[in-house]
């Protein structure tokens, strides 16, 4: 049930970011309604993604992937679903809220606060089943990917009661909590997600354990030491004391540390099996997944340097970065996750095969062009802000060339994503023909 919904809000957030794409270069598109300003649409189209699909998605992976590893059965089913149910609605009337004003008016936290505790009693009314199916448990231990799994469902509760209770912080404080928690979303909710899918996923296909496991404890326990305070990098050059942003400045290097340990691991377990790429598409998700991961967790490092930062500060690279980790890293992972999972839930293989290579090749092409042209046009756009013989106009028109490029890689992402939903959905009628329950 949850990634069928999930790809159902993957479809309606990809065709509302391809058209602010395309705002960007053609301003007066869909331009007539105030519904469908580029303000709405961009805000509705990064709440959709965030809580619609990779929230859901993860929860789903979740619920799917935790008795598997506990070899107990999934605890509390009727309490999964109601806060499906809930989580579902809530994304909804915070959409509909967006449309109609109804907004906290902080970016990543936009949803109104009614919404915002709809959310986080459907988040408790799934964290509860599977924190008892670990307790159930007579595992001895703990494999990495637990590790993983079970922190993002500590630490994101925390990151999102705090930062949606607006009254404990105000003026710079705001601010400073604001880039906490929407560096964190990435940092300790979505990645920790998709690493444990990916040390789980790698050995499973390969049918080798992975090159370190104390390497792997080693990235783990540096994800959870270094990540929690770099997003305030995101405002260097602010009003806000410059010891907290010295402080962003050494966590988003200091996190080389275990994206490197964390990248021998994956990167040597997948190159002694590189022959199993060639017939395993969830293989392809998960390394294309891995190999993104470490190159946007070097890039996020590189760009808190204030030599770099400086450049690329308000300009399109932070979008191109952002998206090499939620997109690159997490949606592919996440991609490959469920075309491994749903034909062992339904019983029944994908029945097009070729359709899921091609959404994988789709979606790779897609955001491989998506990113490289907005972070050249954002590298250009930040130079062009800083010549003092230019002007603000010239630094918009250098940059349409790599928006018109930014939409065509968001075109191959969104032709993807239906031929996914399309895959789902033969998957879905095959097992109803069989009488399996979805």
């Amino acid at each position: 049930w949850l990634p069928r919904k999930s790809v159902g809000w993957l479809l309606l957030g990809s065709f509302l970011g391809l058209a602010v794409s395309i705002k960007l270069h053609h301003p007066d598109f869909l331009g007539s309604q105030d519904y469908l300003t580029f303000g709405k649409l961009r805000t509705l189209h990064l709440n959709i993604i965030a809580y619609g699909w990779l929230s859901f998605a993860g929860l789903g992976l979740s619920l799917w992937l935790v008795p598997r590893m506990m070899r107990v059965p999934l605890q509390n089913g009727g309490l999964l679903t109601v806060a499906g149910h809930l989580w579902n609605v809530c994304v909804a009337l915070g959409c509909l809220g967006i449309l109609n004003g109804y907004s906290d008016g902080l970016e990543w936290l936009e949803f109104w606060w009614p919404v915002d505790i709809g959310l986080a009693l459907a988040g408790a009314l799934v964290a509860i089943p599977l924190f008892r199916t670990v307790l159930r448990s007579q595992e001895e231990h703990l494999y990495v990917t637990m590790w993983y799994t079970l922190a993002a469902f500590v630490w994101f509760p925390v990151l999102f009661v705090i930062a949606n209770t607006h009254f404990l912080h105000t003026g710079v404080q705001q601010a400073i909590v604001n880039w906490w928690f929407a560096h964190n979303v990435l940092g300790l909710w979505v990645t920790p997600l998709g690493l444990g899918m990916i040390y789980y996923l790698l050995p499973k296909i390969t049918g080798h354990p992975i090159s370190s496991y104390q390497l792997s404890l080693f990235g783990f326990w540096g994800l959870a030491l270094f990540y929690s305070q770099v997003g305030v990098h995101h405002l260097i050059g602010s009003a806000f004391p410059t010891w907290i942003a010295n402080l962003s400045i050494v966590m988003s290097v200091g996190m080389a540390i275990p994206v490197i340990t964390v990248a021998i691991n994956h990167h040597v377990s997948a190159f002694r099996h590189l022959g199993v790429l060639k017939h395993s598409v969830v293989l392809r998700f998960i390394v294309f997944g891995a190999v993104m991961y470490t190159i946007s967790s070097l890039q996020g490092a590189l760009h808190a340097l204030r030599t770099f930062n400086y450049v690329t500060h308000f300009t399109h690279w932070t979008v191109s970065h952002a998206h090499l980790g939620l997109y690159g890293f997490t949606t592919m992972v996440f991609f490959g996750g469920m075309i491994f999972a749903l034909p062992r839930l339904l019983g029944h293989n994908w029945k097009r095969p070729g359709l899921v290579n091609l959404h994988f090749w789709l979606a790779a092409t897609g955001v491989l062009i998506y990113t490289i042209t907005l972070g050249i046009g954002g590298i250009l756009q930040g130079l062009e802000l800083r010549n003092p013989d230019g002007s603000f106009e010239a630094s918009l028109k250098v940059t349409l060339p790599y928006l018109m490029g930014r939409s065509v890689g968001g075109t191959l992402m969104l032709c993807s994503h239906l031929v996914f939903a399309f895959n789902i959905w033969e998957l879905l009628a095959l097992s109803r023909q069989k009488g399996v329950q979805p």
